[in-house]
């Protein structure tokens, strides 16, 4: 294959990545990742260098119109960040520790954790009227957005903001270890731990997940592991995907998001953790 055609093949792919990544909160990462690793055979730290490029990338596209829509919960997603950024920075040192295979066997268990958190709580829940969360009612992080789907205003209260921190400090670490954005573990602790509707965590984890892939560029960059014949292909067919998947969450029903999300979790961690372990 020339290079031109790796490029045009890869912008293709990273658009419907891209596009499925903005859709559900997971960055994009998570089918950039296998597809350079298990496709076109790249080493799995240049496919990660790649794919926090793509993060950065999906985040600007995404976050931009869920914003604007006011799906996105910008104080929730401030507060949370001050986490994430703190794990993404011990996560780039942690990735200088493990092997190949260890960071394919990882991505493959977080996904499968995620899928199984996920598959527990299908249904849509009601969202809180009240909350005793003593963090979220002193920084007032309680939200609301008007839901297309439903053609209704959700309001809702946000709780376990401690319980969320911590899972914010893993998932920033697991953003730089694997590159994935980590919107695997943010969407379900904002739905699960914090009782976040699935729609305004998707939303928000779009908008968190470029500050958290930021924070660990640079180490990427230092270390010379991110190609820019990779990245840049990928980081554009992305943003141009992101963009489009932005413009579909909030006229499809939350339930329709979390199948989606749970069956690209589980085909992709089968792929990795088969190939952690050969």
């Amino acid at each position: 294959m020339s290079v031109t055609d790796f490029v045009f093949s890869l912008a293709l792919i990273s658009v419907a990545a891209g596009m499925l990544g903005s859709l559900v909160g997971l960055g994009g990462g998570v089918i950039i990742v296998p597809v350079l690793t298990l496709v076109y055979h790249v080493d799995i730290r240049l496919a990660i260098g790649a794919s926090i490029l793509s993060v950065i990338a999906t985040s600007s596209g995404a976050a931009v119109a869920y914003v604007r829509e006011k799906l996105t919960n910008l104080r929730a997603g401030m507060f949370l960040e001050i986490a994430t950024t703190i794990g993404a920075l011990t996560g780039a040192y942690i990735t200088t520790l493990i092997s190949g295979n260890g960071l394919y066997i990882l991505f493959a268990l977080v996904l499968i954790y995620s899928a199984l958190a996920m598959s527990r709580n299908r249904r849509e829940r009601a969202v809180l009227s009240s909350s005793n969360d003593r963090l979220a009612n002193y920084f007032n992080l309680h939200g609301s957005y008007y839901d297309q789907n439903k053609h209704q205003t959700i309001t809702y209260k946000v709780a376990g903001t401690k319980v969320g921190l911590a899972l914010m400090y893993i998932a920033g670490m697991i953003s730089a270890l694997l590159g994935v954005g980590s919107g695997a573990l943010k969407v379900p602790a904002m739905d699960i731990a914090m009782h976040m509707p699935i729609k305004a965590s998707a939303a928000t984890s779009d908008f968190m997940i470029g500050v958290t892939a930021a924070a660990s560029a640079g180490a990427y960059f230092a270390r010379g592991q991110i190609n820019p014949v990779i990245a840049a292909p990928i980081a554009i067919g992305v943003l141009i995907g992101s963009v489009m998947g932005s413009r579909l969450l909030n006229k499809v029903a939350p339930r329709y998001v979390k199948v989606l999300f749970i069956i690209v979790l589980v085909i992709v961690a089968a792929e990795m953790l088969q190939r952690g372990l050969s």
